[in-house]
């Protein structure tokens, strides 16, 4: 099976993508792939790195306010068609899949002025202003939420799948997770990320929880800064302290994070649809800090599907404090019964087998076209 896939500008983008090509490989070894991502995006960084061919157009998104970029945004999407069809054809793939991302965009659309059979898998709770325009063209559309197919009452079929990312991290080793840390097996692990660049205000509030730490009984909390604040937080923590606790654990950035996710009892993080569908495969409580800087606040939507579960509690970040952060963490660490009741929702939530399902419907797409 030959494949074309496109997404980009965030890892909650490129890394379902990848999941995808994954399982396409464990189910037919002859497969062979063509990522089409942007000349800008963070793709052109990591797709190389997953031994996937690449290829980029350039091309960026709109403006929400009227701009003459929006006209150079225009004439870039005519030529990225005009690109994509070239590579198109030149590849000839049997399905194209965009996973979001403006660069989708001119990918996909090629794909379907071309008759290529092509899917797009939405992340998110409210879908991207990319997937809203493609689905009149794709043959599928897949959602990682159930219950927001109704945002695509205008596309051909549309299918739960869940998010494909969660069958990757479903496979962790919780052993090699501990063994990473560097703390006793089985220990009770605080998993407190801000997002892989970090995040001001969680890093904030970390730095004035980080006394009140000692308070809670044999848990190891380790802390993710983002490679851009691991220097001021690490140094701000250790004036406030004194010294680096044995309980305390602050890391620039965790490159194994499933193997991590894996040996977690309670993880605080932002809403990313790739994260949390990553949790869910795996059952972890969270304490979700939606990022307010996204489009149509689309984090806070994905952290209230959670919390409806019972799988999370949210908090926003204009109320977030160290001392709030650290009695919702106490809360439940302090109570087995309700953490094990957050688990055993969030795992209810989870799709560990979200590639295969999302694969099944690919092949379907080909084998009809054949």
């Amino acid at each position: 099976m030959r494949v074309v896939l496109s997404g980009g500008g965030t890892g909650g983008h490129i890394y379902p993508a990848v999941a995808i090509a994954r399982q396409c490989e464990a189910e037919n070894a002859d497969s062979t792939f063509l990522y089409i991502g942007g000349t800008r995006g963070l793709e052109s960084k990591l797709v190389p790195q997953e031994d996937i061919p690449f290829k980029s157009i350039d091309i960026t998104g709109f403006r929400r306010k009227l701009s003459f970029e929006n006209v150079k945004t225009i004439m870039r999407f005519v030529q990225g068609v005009r690109k994509s069809k070239k590579m198109l054809k030149e590849f000839k793939p049997d399905v194209v899949i965009g996973t979001g991302g403006y660069v989708c965009g001119p990918v996909v659309y090629a794909a379907a002025k071309l008759g290529i059979p092509s899917v797009i898998h939405e992340q998110n709770a409210i879908p991207g202003l990319t997937n809203k325009f493609l689905m009149r063209y794709v043959d599928t559309v897949a959602v990682s939420f159930e219950g927001s197919e109704k945002s695509f009452s205008g596309a051909k079929k549309v299918i739960y799948t869940g998010n494909p990312r969660a069958t990757t991290v479903a496979q962790a080793s919780r052993d090699r997770g501990f063994a990473t840390l560097g703390v006793p097996m089985d220990s009770r692990v605080v998993l407190v990320v801000g997002g892989s660049r970090g995040a001001k205000a969680i890093n904030q509030a970390m730095i004035e929880m980080a006394p009140m730490l000692e308070q809670l009984d044999d848990v190891h909390v380790v802390y993710v800064t983002g490679e851009t604040y691991f220097d001021e937080t690490r140094e701000a923590i250790r004036s406030s302290l004194g010294t680096m606790p044995n309980h305390l654990h602050v890391l620039p950035y965790v490159h194994n994070m499933p193997e991590v996710l894996a040996c977690t009892s309670l993880i605080v993080n932002r809403a990313g649809a790739s994260f949390l569908a990553e949790i869910t495969s795996l059952g972890i409580p969270s304490i979700l800090i939606p990022s307010p800087n996204v489009t149509n606040n689309h984090q806070e939507a994905n952290a209230r599907t959670l919390e409806k579960g019972g799988a999370s509690l949210t908090m926003l970040e204009r109320e977030l404090t160290g001392k709030g952060l650290y009695e919702a963490i106490a809360g439940i660490m302090n109570d087995e019964s309700r953490r094990k009741q957050m688990a055993d929702a969030s795992r209810k939530l989870g799709k560990p087998d979200a590639a295969k399902v999302l694969v099944s419907e690919i092949k379907r797409l080909v084998a009809k076209r054949q």
